[in-house]
């Protein structure tokens, strides 16, 4: 198996190659033959997962570190790793896999290099870095990702966590994109994460401070938790080295898809030659 095959399977690549971008045209068809999509796509998935340097790409993808970078950024700019992360959470939530009863909210620390988003650390020293929040269903399915500054506190962003979740179509009915109880802890104990969610139409389990011990998760936080760890598992994400948000925002949500479609293939919801 090569390493395009084995980085981008071929049920991966038939979901993804619809929602590519068109090449650009080239003036009176001159220059080189376009390097295969495909191979690009793994080159990225390489990344994401090991956490390499652009430039320490092995050359068995046959792809240069300023083509796989600038095709990366063609993409980032044609949201096509927001739309792989909302096509597999479609293909989930037909199958009846995605349980809407309750989702969680949680957030993780990155140390950054530099960039926008970034800022002081609370719990690194006063370092730059960024935070990833995220919300998950039930059963640990990301259904979304976002990314702010360091010091930017937990409870300022639930609202753009939750609006962030697209409409997710289901076996039957309209598309969904509200649990009906969110769970948090107690970073999100004020009265605007209360309020935010019940606007919504869901309803806010929060942790309250003072009152309920910071020892025990409870019996629903602790997906949330690891599903943040499976997102930190993706190494180009343990750390920040894209100065642009919108760049490490695209791979944590590829890190999202790929988590997805790994639940996919565990439910047989994908075959070779025809992904259901």
């Amino acid at each position: 198996m090569s390493d395009v095959e084995k980085r981008c399977p071929e049920p991966l690549w038939l979901l993804v190659r619809p929602l590519l971008p068109d090449a650009p045209q080239r003036h009176q068809g001159g220059g080189r033959r376009r390097l295969d999509d495909r191979a690009v796509l793994a080159a990225i998935l390489y990344v994401l997962q090991t956490g390499c340097a652009w430039s320490a790409l092995p050359t068995s993808f046959g792809i240069s570190r300023p083509t796989a970078h600038r095709r990366f950024t063609e993409w980032v700019e044609a949201e096509v790793f927001t739309r792989l992360h909302r096509t597999l959470l479609d293909l989930l939530g037909t199958a009846g896999a995605i349980d809407w009863s309750r989702a969680s909210v949680d957030s993780m620390h990155v140390r950054a290099v530099k960039g926008d988003l970034t800022g002081p650390s609370p719990v690194d020293q006063g370092k730059p870095g960024s935070k990833i929040h995220a919300m998950s269903e039930r059963g640990g399915i990301p259904l979304t990702v976002v990314v702010s500054a360091a010091n930017r506190n937990d409870h300022l962003e639930l609202e753009p966590v939750v609006d962030a979740v697209g409409p997710v179509r289901g076996p039957v009915g309209r598309p969904r994109r509200r649990p009906r109880k969110l769970h948090a802890d107690k970073g999100y104990d004020y009265p605007v994460c209360r309020k935010g969610p019940r606007r919504r139409g869901a309803v806010a389990r929060i942790a309250r401070r003072g009152i309920e011990s910071a020892r025990r998760l409870g019996r629903h936080r602790y997906v949330i938790e690891r599903t943040l760890e499976w997102v930190s598992r993706f190494r180009r994400l343990a750390r920040r080295y894209e100065r642009k948000a919108a760049h490490f925002t695209a791979f944590a949500q590829l890190a999202c898809a790929v988590i997805c479609y790994r639940r996919a293939t565990k439910l047989d919801l994908l075959t070779h030659n025809n992904p259901k």
